[in-house]
Order: C-alpha cells, then structure tokens, then sequence
C-alpha cells in the first residue's frame, strides 16, 4: 500500500489522530466495540487482579480509570487501557515483599497492609512514567532486544501458569513456580473435584472455542471469556457455591462455599466503599524502591511494546505518540493507585479485540470503561456469582499463549543465537526474578556480539558518517556495528535527518561487521513510518553481510558472502552493449577480455572459430537473476551468446568490488506493505 492510499484510506474511513470528531461520527462502531470489548475485559480485570495480590474489584478501577483519562491524553486510538496479566508477577512479588499473598489464604490485616503498601509503589512509579513521558522515554522500549523481551514474557506465562493451577483445581498451594509446577501431579490428587469440573471446563472453552468460531461464523462476535462466565456460573449454582456446604467424594470430604467466587460490593454503588489510599511510609523502605523500578520499567516497556504492535494492526495505520501515550498511562495509573487499582498498561490482546469488532477512535476504550463502571456499580453481586476456578483457567490460557512453543520456533527460525538470548532470559527470570533475568538476557545478546567481532567501543556508540548528495538526500554510513545497544542514538540521527528535516534517507551498512537482528527489525519498522510520510529510507551494503539464519530479518554478519559469478561471451561487435547492461544492473566491478573461440550450434555443423569477448562480474543473486533474464529476453533471440553461472563464497570490502550503481542495489527489508517499493541508488563508493 502507497502513501498516497493510506491518506487516502485514513480520509475516507476514520479520523486522523487526535480528532475529537470521531466520538459523534463512528459513535455506532465504537459504542459496539466498547461493549465486546467491555465483555472480554470484565473477567480479565477480576482475574488479573486476584492473581495479582489485589481485591478483586482493584482490577476494575484500573480498567474504569484508564479508559476515563488517558482517551483524553493519549493519542493511540486503538489500545485499551487497563491491567495486565504481565504484569501479574511484578505486582504479587511487591505484595509478598511486604508480607501479603493477596486472597490465598483469605483477606487478613497482612495482606490489607500489603495492599496499601502496593499502591504507594504504584504511585512512585506512575511519577517515574509521567516524568520520563516528558523527558522522550518513549525511546525506551526501542532499547531492549526482542530475544529478551520475548523471553521475558515467556517466563511470566510459566509463573502464570504455576500459580493459577492450584486456583483452578480448588486447592492452596505456595512455591516458587518450578516448585508447583513439579507438584502438579500431586496438586491434581488433592483437587476438589466440583471446583476442578469449573477450572477444566473453563480451560477447554477457552482453548476450543477459537476453533469452533472458525467452523462457525455466526459464533465470531462471542468471546471466549463470556461463554467460560456463562457456563462457569451456571455449573457455580449446580454446586451451590453461594451456600457454605460439604461433599464427599470417593470417602474424601470437600468444603464448598463463597470462598470459591469473587468477592464484590454486596450492594449498588457500593464500589466506593472499596477505595483505599496507599500507604506512603512503606516509600521510606529500600525494598519498596526495587519494586518501583520494576513497575516503571516492567509496565513501560510492556506498554510500548503493545501500543506499537497496536499501530501496526490499525487499518489506517495510525501512528501513536509514544511519549505522550507514557504520559497518559502514567497520570491514570498515578489516579488508580491513589484510589486503590492495579498498574496499567496498553493491552495487547484487548487492543486486537477492539480492532477486529470494528472500532474507528479513541472511544471505544472509552466506552468499554463506561460500561465497566455501569456494571460493577449497579450489580455487583452478579460478579460476585463468578467462580475464581474460571478466572484461573482464563489466566492459564493467557499464560501458555505468552509461553507457547511457537515462541521458540520462532526465535530458533530468527537464529541461533536469538534462541539462546530466549532461552536464557526465561530460565534466569524463573530462577531470579524480571529485572536480574532481563539484564542476565541483555548480558548474553552483548557477549555474542562481542564473539562475532563487534568492536567492545562500538557496543553503545554507533559510529556513523553523513553525506549530502546533490539531490537532497541524506546518506548515514555506519562503522563497526549496527545492534540493539547502540540504536537509540542511530535512529535519532535517521529520525532528525528524515522525519523532522523532510528528507530522503540512505543508510549505508556496507561497513559494519555486525547488523543485528533488532536493527534490521527497526529498520523495517522505520521504512514504514518513512513511507507513512510519503519519504523514502533505503538501506544499502546487506550484500556483503551474510545472514545467520534463512529468516528475512536475521543478523548479517560480515564474512565470506555468497555471490554468484556470472560469465557471458558475445562476438565482439556486441561488447560495448553487454558491458552497458551489466552495468545497469549493478554489477560495479567486472573484467572484459578478448578471445577466440566458438558460439555455433554443434548440432549444426557450426564449428566456426571467431573474434569473441568475455565478460565476468561477481554480483549477489537478484542482480544475477535480472541480469540472465535481460540476456534472455533482449540477447538470446536475436544474437548468439553464451552464459556460465557459478555459486561463489567472496571475501570483499563491498564498497570497492561492488559499488552499486543503479536502483537494484539498495535493500527493500522485508515487511514493508505490498506494492511499496524502497529502492534506490546505493552510495556513490569514497
């Protein structure tokens, strides 16, 4: 897709960014939206925040508060605000910190102290975000490598997963998570067995209800979580848990009662009564300072992360203010930890919700928290009719979606070494805990670069060369390596060259030894914002790297390339031509020698000897491709020749052997939208 067919997309379908029109003029889609979205979030919000330490009705201020202020702050019109199974760990870590385990063993003064210490930690941290929103922290998530981040997440559905087991079988269970993973076996032998008919029947809709709505069509407007909450109350009243009671099953007996639903506000507008203010002593702790970071951090990259994978689904490709979209989650998480809510972040499996049931702006986040509220402050005890063992089995499918092998599939089909940075991030955050897994992950992406030759004083600082060609565009060549720890400041000299100074940007990497596999998916990323604003962003010099994977955007290392020589003999009255087209071709360095010899048909009796040229030039595939098929298309018919092709490995400084010279030798990366093209001259060799 064209610039010109975004704007023209943009105009005719929805409103630009920030246009406060949308909420009268797509007020039907976004009020349909809000609503399926409303039902997807209701159990979420409820589930997150048991599993996170927190009253169960925390989850929904959060929820409530972050579509109310940030449709008004932020510019992303797409993401829905509000917790985060993500987020889970971090926030019980800081509660068992403070000597809480949340709703396990019942709400007792420990964990109401914990709590409250939990939202001073909340409110620090949204100060964090609110300030660094300010001062450009939006390039934050830019830094962190994808392998780590991605492990990370990975991690967090295996701790997920660990704690919600026990939930969903209806028995108390404490460890670190491979400890209850191991008791698992055990844990089933002890399971309350009407509790784990609500957990497994859960589970199973929520992992087969994807496939019948595929067979189905008129079942694609129900989600998931609405039939688990239909079904799950109806087997709740089955087993009376509204009623305090006992059964015995094969000469065991089994409590049943409230303990096993969520708690809520027994009457109408009762959810004020729920509001609690943190307690801001527990800031004067040092343990308390380890958790605001995490929460900062943890939360911030999480949501950038989304609100960018976000961008990338809008239909009308909108692009969101990162900083301001900081600001935004900060100041709402800032009013939900005052009045007692979960940390917030922009949610991505929500956010695909929205977009797929037909939004167009901002409002229908806001409209899912309108409905929200309406619904937890007029029947609350509707929700009080929900059983935890279904909230569990919603976060278990949640956890195993974060931890799914496709994960490692793919981080193996990116490379090796992609898979060892994943590998290692998820068993040092299970062994430790976020922050020391994500550094120890960061520390092994480091040590691979340095052992593939990327200078230790290139690791943090890019070492780049401008250069201003005739026609206005600009020229980056950088030196010695282009990877995720020394992006931040490349992009911002693309960023200012490009975007701010409305120029066309050529980035050369003919030079580096190293372009990772985080630069070669930030620079695609950036090839769309360029195209987004009707400019171009050609990267050239890949053809002398080598891929360490057959993935479109694996790390290129600098190393013996694999070329292909292509030798052509022609009479020579036609060696002035063939060298022409070679050349605009790309091919920058060939030799040409006269020989003698034949090009007749043997089967003919020709066994003529003559005046012949011989052209040979070392060129990457594409260009041999091209270059055969013109040699097919204008030679062959109507002159004889005849053409060698041979597959090489080349030791080469690239700017020397093989300057470019036309449009083929500059790299369109891969994930571009159809029919775009960022082709263009590559840098004139110094």
């Amino acid at each position: 897709m064209t610039s010109d067919q975004f704007a023209a997309n943009r105009a005719n379908d929805a409103p630009p960014v920030g246009d406060f029109r949308g909420f009268t003029r797509y007020f039907r889609h976004d009020v349909v939206s809000g609503l399926l979205v409303f039902l997807i979030a209701l159990p979420l919000c409820l589930g997150i925040s048991i599993a996170s330490g927190y009253p169960p009705i925390a989850g929904i201020f959060t929820a409530i508060l972050g579509a109310l202020i940030t449709t008004f702050i932020s510019n992303s019109e797409l993401t829905i605000k509000g917790p985060a199974a993500g987020m889970i760990v971090i926030v019980l870590g800081c509660i068992e910190q403070f000597g809480g385990d949340g709703m396990a063993g019942g709400w007792t003064a420990a964990d109401a102290s914990a709590y409250r210490a939990a939202l001073a930690v909340g409110v620090a941290a949204a100060v964090l975000q609110i300030g660094f929103g300010f001062f450009r922290a939006g390039i934050l998530g830019e830094f962190f490598p994808g392998a780590a981040v991605h492990g990370m997440l990975a991690a967090i559905g295996v701790i997920i997963i660990s704690k919600q087991i026990p939930v969903a079988l209806g028995v108390q269970a404490k460890g670190e998570p491979l400890e209850l993973l191991r008791e698992i076996p055990a844990l089933v032998a002890q399971a309350n067995p009407a509790i784990a008919v609500i957990g497994v029947v859960s589970l199973l809709i929520m992992f087969l209800w994807p496939l019948v709505k595929q067979r189905y069509s008129w079942c694609k407007p129900i989600p998931a979580p609405l039939i688990v909450i239909c079904v799950s109350v109806m087997l709740a009243a089955a087993f009376d848990l509204m009623h305090g009671h006992s059964y015995t099953f094969m000469g065991r007996e089994f409590p049943l009662g409230e303990q096993h639903l969520v708690a809520m506000p027994g009457r109408p507008l009762g959810m004020f009564d729920e509001v609690t203010t943190p307690d801001f002593s527990a800031l004067r702790e040092i343990k308390a300072w380890k958790w605001v970071l995490m929460f900062f951090i943890i939360g911030s990259l999480e949501s950038l992360l989304s609100a960018k994978a976000v961008d990338l689904l809008d239909p009308w490709k909108r692009k969101t203010n990162l900083d301001r979209d900081v600001v935004a989650v900060g100041v709402a998480n800032l009013a939900a930890s005052l009045v007692g809510g979960l940390p917030m972040i922009s949610e991505i499996v929500r956010s695909r919700a929205n977009i797929d049931n037909g939004a167009r702006t901002r409002f229908a986040d806001f409209w899912h928290g309108v409905f929200l509220l309406a619904c937890v402050a007029l029947i609350p005890m509707a929700l009080h009719r929900i059983p935890l063992a279904a909230l569990a089995a919603m976060l278990i499918y949640t956890g195993s979606r974060l931890a799914h092998p496709s994960e490692f599939i793919h981080a193996w089909h990116v490379g090796r070494e992609q898979l060892v940075v994943f590998a290692t991030t998820l068993v040092a955050v299970l062994a430790t805990d976020l922050l020391i897994g994500i550094a120890i992950g960061i520390a092994v992406k480091l040590a691979i670069h340095l052992f593939n030759g990327v200078p230790a004083s290139s690791l943090l600082k890019p070492y780049l060369e401008l250069e201003e060609r005739p026609d206005g565009t600009c020229v980056i060549a950088a030196h010695q390596s282009a990877v995720f720890s020394n992006w931040i400041p490349f992009r911002r000299e693309i960023e200012h060259l490009g975007l701010v100074q409305r120029r066309n940007v050529v980035v050369d990497l003919s030079r580096t030894k190293l372009v990772d596999h985080s630069v070669m998916d930030k620079l695609a990323e950036m090839q769309r914002d360029f195209l987004r604003e009707g400019l171009r962003l050609d990267v050239t010099g890949l053809d002398a790297h080598v891929q360490l994977s057959q993935h479109e955007l694996a790390t290129r290392k600098i190393g013996l390339a694999r070329m292909r020589r292509l030798t052509v003999l022609v009479p020579e009255a036609m060696g002035d031509d063939l060298v022409q087209l070679f050349v605009q071709e790309g091919a920058g360095a060939y030799t040409i020698e006269d020989v003698r010899g034949g090009l007749g048909d043997p089967h003919a009796g020709d066994s003529g000897i003559a005046d012949l040229v011989r052209v040979e030039a070392v060129m990457p595939q594409p260009a041999c491709d091209r270059l055969v098929d013109r040699l097919r298309q204008e030679f062959l018919p109507h002159r004889p020749l005849a053409a060698f092709v041979e597959s090489i490995d080349v030791l080469r400084d690239y700017r020397t052997l093989l300057a470019p010279t036309t449009a083929a030798a500059a790299t369109e990366i891969p994930g571009l939208e159809r029919g775009a093209s960022s082709s263009t001259a590559g840098a004139a060799p110094r």
